[in-house]
């Protein structure tokens, strides 16, 4: 705020001719700071600081909050329409002024949040919310009829929806789509992996095409519900897609293949379907039976005479109680049966494999996998997210020019938007996990290129392709997501988050303008833009800067892991010591570097900070606790 705000000529100008600017030392003054940081909190309903009241000659306050950006965003009144409103106020209610606070406030913020249509509102995103309803199926999960395609960015889209307004509706939304999916035969229950979409409403029989996006995106919302439900289920599944991408879909070099086609020997479906003779043949008898019927697989089958194993119908509590097994015993079974015909499997003709790597593609599965890791503690998953940045950053990048596409040694294609968008989520999920310095310096190189060669110096957004592209019938800015999130949408919320990271205000109203400039597609069509509209959540819910230091490497180590492990949304994660902050975008939190004790919490929202925290468990409990207030 000092930078954006007080040491601002067109700020200090309105400062000095309404108001007398007087500035406390809270550690000299504490008893001025906790009065007026009661009043704060009862005029506001939170705390912090810095912290800004404004006072009568008598000391009386009538207005206080605590950051106050420039001009106003999305709910937050800024100091250029704050200073004269007060001072007309003050002018003309002079008596009645400390009687009419809450309303004042009210008031600003109802102004704060006008602007012609140029910010999306929040009702947009509860009409977004309400189309994702009416389209709910509640028999099987999933959206509309079939097809039915997984489109994760609506789901990612109600876990954060259910985090910031507390609506069980939308969490529910997601975990029965995912039981939907994940019983169903669009989940390959014997390799693992999701197939492209389903061509019924029951999630049986998929198209059996293997992409690489979907997996990526799918193992993004597994992790983050798991975050938000704890369900065991989630974590076995993403593990299960690790196994299949790092078995069928991962080069030598350690880039990811693109797809896997639906046919065999001219056949769809042939390399994953089952008789039940063939089952049992493999399977011993007792075993077999109990395969069969976990996973529906009958003398006529379920699919063209076939079966697609499934567990749609399946009550595991039912068939253990009628063999006397327990549940997990079964589990156990059904585990050691489906890694035999595996193993069997794989000595049928294998469908092709399109083996093309796609910067953008695997920019999004090493954002997902580095997701995944951070919230599974699995090194495994950090090691290939890392391998398939370093292929990119080796086969793609030339430190000048990124390129699309990687196969058998030829690069072709200047990178488009959704290359850098994608590899820049990539780069921000590996510096949250590691903490990098390699990984932020990317991150920022990232966004430096997207606002040098894509960016519409006019009317904001990003173009989908640079500036020496080559040029088409015309210039194309997308907005509406399709079966991935648009270029535009995955950079509005990145650059967000790198915002935060780096208290860059200009980033900040970069975003803004990104967002502006898809306002009137965001109210026609919410449902078109579920994935940016992610970001004008974040815009309003502000989070949380979270930073720790200190001497013991362990207890560091272990908040962390505590982090990961529950649903952050809005928040970002800092590590400050001399290591990791040394480039200049970090340097706004050297302050927060503690080089006395063995821990330290700083919890900072909108760039106001709590007091620091020296105990490891009290530190857990103000992460764990939403309202900091």
């Amino acid at each position: 705020m000092e930078r954006e705000s007080f040491e601002d000529q067109e700020v200090a100008d309105l400062l000095n001719k309404y108001f007398v600017s007087i500035k406390v030392d809270r550690e000299e003054r504490p008893d001025i700071d906790s009065i007026y940081m009661t009043v704060c909190q009862m005029l506001t309903g939170q705390g912090g600081w810095p912290l800004n009241v404004f006072l009568t000659p008598h000391q009386k306050p009538f207005y206080a909050g605590t950051y106050f950006p420039k001009t106003s965003h999305y709910g937050r009144p800024g100091m250029m329409d704050v200073l004269p409103q007060l001072h007309e106020k003050y002018e003309q209610e002079r008596d009645n002024i400390e009687n009419i606070a809450d309303k004042i406030t009210s008031s600003l913020k109802e102004r704060s949040t006008a602007g012609g249509g140029k910010e999306i509102s929040e009702n947009v995103i509860h009409k977004a919310y309400q189309e994702i309803v009416q389209s709910f199926d509640r028999l099987y999960g999933g959206f509309g009829q079939a097809p039915k395609f997984p489109l994760s960015h609506q789901l990612l889209f109600l876990l954060r929806y259910y985090y910031w307004t507390g609506t069980d509706a939308a969490l529910t939304m997601v975990e029965e789509t995912l039981e939907g999916m994940t019983n169903g035969g669009i989940y390959d229950h014997i390799g693992g992996g999701f197939a492209r979409y389903s061509t019924d409403n029951m999630w049986l029989v998929p198209h059996f095409e293997k992409m690489l996006y979907d997996n990526a995106l799918l193992l993004y919302v597994l992790a983050e519900t798991y975050q938000s439900t704890r369900n065991e289920k989630w974590k076995k599944i993403s593990y299960e897609v690790f196994e299949f991408i790092k078995r069928e879909m991962t080069n030598a070099d350690g880039g990811f293949y693109s797809a896997i086609d639906a046919d065999s020997e001219g056949i769809e479906g042939k390399y994953y379907v089952w008789s039940r003779t063939e089952v049992l043949n493999i399977l011993d008898f007792t075993l077999g039976e109990l395969f069969c019927e976990a996973y529906d697989i009958s003398d006529e089958g379920n699919f063209e005479g076939s079966n697609i194993p499934n567990m749609i119908e399946t009550e595991l509590e039912e068939i253990a109680s009628d063999r006397g097994l327990s549940v997990e015993n079964v589990k156990m079974q059904l585990e050691k049966a489906k890694n035999i015909l595996l193993k069997e499997r794989e000595k049928r003709v294998y469908p092709h494999l399109d083996d093309k790597i796609l910067t953008s593609w695997n920019a999004l599965m090493a954002a997902a996998l580095a997701k995944a890791g951070m919230v599974f503690q699995e090194p495994q998953f950090l090691e290939h997210a890392r391998n398939s940045i370093t292929f990119i950053e080796e086969k793609l990048w030339n430190g000048e020019q990124l390129y699309a596409r990687f196969r058998d040694g030829d690069v072709k294609f200047k990178a488009y938007l959704d290359d850098y968008a994608f590899l820049l989520w990539a780069y921000l999920e590996m510096y949250e996990a590691e903490q990098r310095v390699h990984d932020m310096q990317q991150a920022i190189k990232i966004k430096n290129i997207l606002f040098h060669e894509f960016w519409d110096q006019q009317n904001g957004g990003f173009y989908f392709t640079s500036t020496d592209a080559e040029s088409l019938i015309f210039r194309e800015k997308q907005g509406f997501d399709g079966a991935l999130p648009s270029g535009n949408s995955v950079s509005s919320l990145q650059l967000w988050r790198l915002a935060k990271l780096t208290e860059d205000m200009d980033l900040q109203e970069k975003v803004n303008q990104l967002l502006v400039s898809f306002e009137h597609d965001a109210t026609v069509y919410p449902h078109g833009l579920l994935y940016m509209l992610q970001t004008v959540i974040a815009m309003y819910a502000g989070g949380k800067e979270v930073v720790v230091s200190g001497l013991n490497h362990n207890k560091i180590k272990e908040f962390i892991h505590f982090y990961h492990e529950s649903y952050h949304p809005f928040d970002i994660l800092m590590v400050a010591n001399p290591e990791r902050i040394n480039i200049e975008e970090l340097q706004v939190w050297k302050d927060k570097i503690d080089g006395k004790h063995d821990f330290v919490l700083y919890v900072c929202e909108q760039y106001s900070c709590k007091n620091p925290i020296y105990n490891i468990e009290e530190a857990k409990q103000m992460i764990v606790t939403k309202n900091l207030s």
